[in-house]
């Protein structure tokens, strides 16, 4: 039994919750990777996978052995990465996620991280707040994009775990199609992009037709507190969803309006036909950085990463794109 590549089948299942999106994720076939479980199983002595017509999760040893699985994992790719990467130029792979309305943000940081290392491969993943404050505890995510304020809702035991790196604060507008749409496609001045509409209040957002994220999204719960705040009280909304990109074509599909932070808006400022009011009464800010593991050795690629982040030049390109978004971004 090749019981890396075992623990590495397991941290798949326990990420796909599947045994077949595991098993291709992998590049091998289901019996393959069922059999490198149950091998498992009999090195270890005790039953990890909860089996039934389908996957139904881990037993507590199997939790105990995928938090292993992944300290090992970390490891191993820790030490290939220092051992194939030259002083300067690091190489390796690098796992990353963000809050899907920092998805924008994540992406543009991976794009300009591979471009400063060409050695770097960026995996690039979307989660919930809990489910990225999970990939953490885990060192199944070397870096994640979030919500720091839940840092500190949190207590001390997560600030402890976690090292957290500022980067820009969400501010909070209503997407909406223009009603004298303009000339077309494409960014510049006048009517050939989306406009930046005058500030509108949460309370006048309140009674128009709304999509928002699904309830059990940490942006959802901003935004309702945001409603209760402007005293708009059990705010309905005409869709719901967990998809971020759905918001966006909602609006431009059909005659509801969405709330968006300025990097998902910033996304669709080519398109002329849809204007961005900044939220007011009340101003409602949400700071967003980058956290990781604060009791491992970083990676070469973490290291490089780290690095950028801090960077004067990425930083003032995550506030023009995000942020209040200026009209020269």
């Amino acid at each position: 039994m090749n019981l890396l590549a075992s623990l590495r089948y397991l941290a798949a299942l326990s990420e796909h919750r599947h045994f077949g999106r595991a098993a291709a994720a992998c590049h091998i076939t289901q019996p393959a990777l069922s059999n490198a479980l149950r091998a498992l199983e009999a090195e270890f002595g005790v039953v990890i996978v909860r089996r039934g017509r389908s996957f139904a999760g881990l037993t507590p040893e199997g939790e105990t052995v995928l938090a292993s699985a992944h300290r090992m994992l970390h490891e191993h790719e820790r030490l290939q990465q220092q051992l194939r990467s030259e002083a300067g130029h690091p190489r390796g792979h690098l796992r990353m996620a963000a809050v899907p309305t920092a998805m924008p943000l994540l992406t543009r940081f991976a794009a300009r991280l591979r471009a400063r290392h060409p050695g770097i491969v960026p995996t690039v993943l979307s989660m919930s707040s809990v489910e990225l404050e999970a990939g953490l505890d885990a060192l199944a995510l070397d870096l994640a994009l979030g919500y720091t304020e839940r840092m500190d809702a949190r207590g001390k035991s997560q600030v402890a775990r976690l090292q957290a790196w500022p980067q820009t604060v969400e501010h909070y507008f209503l997407l909406q199609r223009r009603k004298a749409p303009g000339r077309g496609k494409g960014k510049g001045k006048g009517d050939d992009g989306l406009r930046l509409g005058p500030p509108i209040g949460w309370a006048d957002a309140a009674v128009l037709p709304l999509v928002l994220l699904t309830p059990e999204m940490h942006n959802r719960a901003i935004v309702d507190a945001a409603f209760t705040a402007a005293g708009a009280q059990a705010v309905q909304p005409a869709i719901e969803t967990n998809s971020v990109l759905t918001l966006a074509l909602a609006v431009q599909a059909g005659e509801v309006c969405a709330i968006l932070p300025g990097a998902m808006v910033d996304t669709v400022r080519r398109h002329a036909d849809l204007e961005a009011l900044p939220l007011v009464a009340p101003e409602v800010r949400t700071p967003l950085g980058f956290m990781a593991p604060a009791a491992v050795r970083p990676s070469r690629a973490l290291e490089a990463a780290l690095a950028l982040l801090q960077d004067e030049t990425w930083r003032a390109e995550a506030e023009a794109h995000s942020g209040t978004l200026r009209a020269d971004a």
